[in-house]
């Protein structure tokens, strides 16, 4: 009784840390098909050149504590429908009680991951907390350095091969800027999806050109050419 009573008491003091940089209240984009509040998480593993949320990236200590977004998300019980995690990497936090609580109020969690803190977001699934993964694929291992800054391949492909083993819906997503990434290295990409037993959509979105974003990176000089791109393995979806 004492053990127990010792674990809920650590529990409820982790739901005060506050890991969660911002909270958009409704979007109708994020989580297909429904509507959906987003929250945002501070920190993150990787330093991808593309990204514009630099400030999430590199902030320490959130706005919000996962208790405070919890009492939010009790005023829109039957008005939303979900939930989506976001970065930052929202699987490097622990979310295995936040998740418990939001499916508790009855909603739909969508997780967008790069799929590097696998321990975690294994627990998450094998608990059926989550609805929804995207997870992103942003390099070809012999590119994976250049473009996030980080040596996390491996962990990444872990995590893929498990999801595609597992009963959980997910979509596998790649942000092309050319500069970075081109249409063989996108084929390359595909290949290795198909060759793993990856039969989802795989959604190629174009780099969004932003005030700032990490690599300090602009539009693309070299145009993509999207009829270089294979279509016999997978559906592939543009954004």
């Amino acid at each position: 009784m004492l053990e127990k009573q010792v674990n809920t008491n650590k529990e409820s003091s982790l739901l005060k840390n506050k890991d969660i940089y911002d909270l958009t209240k409704f979007t109708h984009l994020d989580y297909p098909n429904e509507l959906a509040c987003i929250v945002w998480f501070n920190g993150c593993n990787m330093r991808c050149q593309y990204c514009y949320n630099d400030d999430i990236v590199f902030n320490k200590r959130g706005n919000y504590s996962y208790a405070e977004v919890l009492e939010f998300l009790k005023t829109r019980i039957g008005l939303l429908d979900a939930v989506v995690l976001s970065g930052g990497e929202a699987c490097a936090k622990s979310l295995v009680e936040f998740c418990r609580k939001i499916k508790n109020l009855g909603f739909l969690i969508k997780l967008d991951t790069n799929g590097t803190c696998f321990d975690n977001l294994v627990e998450l699934v094998n608990e059926n907390l989550l609805d929804y993964i995207a997870l992103d694929y942003k390099a070809p291992q012999y590119k994976f350095f250049e473009v996030t800054q980080s040596n996390r391949f491996e962990e990444f492909e872990k995590t893929l091969c498990f999801l595609i083993s597992k009963e959980v819906y997910f979509e596998v997503r790649t942000t092309i800027h050319t500069d970075l990434l081109d249409e063989e290295d996108i084929n390359f990409m595909i290949n290795d999806l198909h060759s793993k037993g990856y039969k989802n959509n795989y959604f190629l979105q174009r780099f969004l050109d932003t005030t700032h974003n990490i690599g300090n990176i602009h539009k693309e000089i070299t145009p993509f050419l999207k009829e270089s791109i294979r279509t016999d393995l997978l559906n592939i979806v543009f954004r």
